[in-house]
C-alpha cells in the first residue's frame, strides 16, 4: 500500500513540474507535444498525474522545455516528502 502511495504521489510531482516549467516558457500543450515528438494527451495526462512516464520521456520533455535533467529533478517538490 505504501508503494502504491509513493508512486502516486512521484506522478503527480512529475507532472507538476512538467506543467510549470512548460508554463513558465509559456507553452502550450501542443507546442510542448510537438517540440517533444509526444501526443498532447498524453502531455495532459502526465501534468495530471495519471501516467507514469518513463525516463526517456522525462529527458524528451526537458530538451523540448530547455532544461537539463538534473536542473529538472533538482525541483523543490522532491525534497522531505513522498507524497503530495
Amino acid at each position: 500500500m505504501l508503494a502504491v502511495l509513493y508512486l502516486m504521489g512521484v506522478k503527480s510531482k512529475i507532472g507538476n513540474i512538467i506543467k510549470e516549467l512548460r508554463q513558465l516558457k509559456q507553452m502550450s500543450q501542443k507546442d510542448l507535444a510537438y517540440d517533444s515528438n509526444l501526443d498532447r494527451s498524453y502531455i495532459a495526462s502526465v501534468e495530471n498525474g495519471q501516467r507514469n512516464i518513463s525516463v526517456i520521456n522525462i529527458e524528451k520533455l526537458a530538451v523540448a522545455l530547455g532544461v537539463s535533467l538534473k536542473e529538472f529533478f533538482n525541483s523543490k517538490k522532491f525534497e522531505n516528502s513522498t507524497t503530495d
